[in-house]
């Protein structure tokens, strides 16, 4: 924390601006020194320079912008030079920043002084990397909600409820439990479900913010032509598959990428199930079962005009069929399928319906709150043992032996809350205990 660090902050290559960053307590200084300037910067003032090697010869010149301490990203003493997107520039100014007194900047170590100042937290820190690698523009903007800090305050706001019935248990400690009425553990039980238990189940409810940034696996499974390329190639709105009319013509995986509602999906088309003596058409419906089988959602697609595709339960056992597709439906007049999606890929009938039920399978619903969306796995984990100890110590509540195991559980939650932010300071419950509470009363 006390080096100042310096590294090339824009992608390699070439381009028509390139950025160095330094930070730390020197920053201003070498930044000084590379311009070969006296008068001190002007913060948040683009400064026009030459920065010069040891030889007094110029690298290079751009500009200057220096920021000052707590009002710089990092919270600390930080310089940006801009200049020309040449990576033999940038590299030799980079050089020159270290010769001067910086220390390369570790992966990630600009983010994490800005976490270490308190500018951010840990969940924005983790957001700045999520807006880098949104492969949608959902996924973008969702990034751009947690690192404006939305997420962190809904996990800040349960720390506070948790701080608040903590110091209600504690301060049942010290009365007998026949002085402490029923009616006070009732509303606080209420208090916990509504305000804690339930807000936290309904985020874990949803998958749909790890979806956005982690994306979804698709397969479309069937018999031999009832219409899987047909149908990869009319949701990728690409001519990615070979369609015809003859039997084992898809005879391995075949992945496309695309969207739906802002969620990126990897959509697999797989051979036709039926049995063969090919020994290469059988490899392809052995990897089309496999496929099918660690999906995140598996469309069974059959023919409207043949009877006999309609039952996966003729290839599979115990396989989760999330959606079920009634193709060529334009060839019958009368259908009598339940629980299959009737659409007609040639005449291009039911297939916004089909990615409309598509993206509610997969998690996408009328959130009025994306906010509170679980984002990350790390997340997601500690969400779930937080939850854990929140019901644990209800289940022990006004139970005078138990107590104080009550208030333990809480204060665990608390903690494993904390980590999402990256804070942890059981000490903060006690302080809210005495500050809220005349302990004598």
């Amino acid at each position: 924390m006390n080096d100042t660090i310096s590294a090339i902050a824009t992608p390699h290559g070439r381009g028509g601006i390139g950025i160095i960053r330094l930070s730390g307590p020197q920053a201003a200084s070498i930044a000084l020194k590379l311009c070969q300037r006296d008068k001190p910067f002007t913060p948040r003032f683009a400064h026009f320079h030459h920065w010069y090697d040891d030889q007094g010869e110029t690298i290079d010149h751009g500009l200057t912008i220096y920021f000052a301490g707590s009002n710089a990203y990092t919270g600390e003493d930080t310089v940006e030079l801009q200049a020309h997107g040449s990576p033999m520039l940038l590299k030799a100014l980079f050089e020159r920043t270290l010769m001067l007194g910086c220390r390369a900047a570790e992966p990630g170590e600009f983010t994490r002084r800005a976490v270490e100042h308190g500018k951010i937290d840990l969940s924005q820190a983790e957001a700045v990397v999520a807006c880098i690698d949104a492969a949608t523009l959902r996924a973008a903007k969702q990034a751009q909600k947690q690192l404006d800090g939305t997420f962190g305050r809904r996990i800040s706001q349960y720390m506070d409820d948790l701080t608040s019935v903590v110091a209600h248990v504690e301060a049942c400690l010290d009365f007998p439990e026949d002085e402490v009425p029923e009616l006070f553990y009732g509303q606080l039980r209420q208090r916990v479900e509504s305000e804690l238990i339930t807000p936290i189940q309904q985020q874990l409810n949803s998958k749909l913010g790890e979806r956005l940034f982690e994306g979804a696996t698709v397969a479309i499974i069937g018999e031999p032509n009832v219409g899987k390329s047909s149908l990869l190639n009319a949701l990728s709105g690409r001519d990615r598959a070979i369609v015809t009319d003859i039997a084992g013509t898809t005879r391995d995986t075949l992945e496309v990428d695309f969207e739906v509602h802002g969620i990126p999906i990897r959509l697999t088309d797989t051979a036709g199930l039926r049995q063969t003596d090919d020994i290469v058409e059988q490899e392809g419906v052995r990897r089309a079962k496999q496929t099918a089988e660690t999906a995140d959602l598996v469309i069974f697609i059959a023919d409207a005009s043949r009877p006999e595709t309609w039952t996966p339960e003729t290839h599979f056992e115990n396989l989760h069929i999330h959606l079920k597709v009634m193709n060529k439906v334009d060839k019958t007049k009368t259908l009598d399928a339940k629980d299959f999606l009737p659409i007609s890929i040639k005449q291009n009938q039911g297939l916004e319906t089909l990615i409309e039920v598509m993206a509610t399978q997969l998690g996408d619903t009328d959130l009025t709150d994306e906010s509170a969306l679980v984002t990350s796995s790390r997340h997601r984990a500690a969400l779930e043992v937080s939850l854990a100890h929140i019901v644990a110590g209800l289940d022990m509540l006004g139970r005078e032996e138990m107590i104080d195991l009550t208030a333990m559980e809480w204060r665990r939650a608390w903690s494993t809350l904390g980590e999402i932010l990256g804070i942890g300071d059981v000490e903060f419950i006690l302080d809210k205990v005495f500050s809220e509470f005349c302990i004598g009363k």
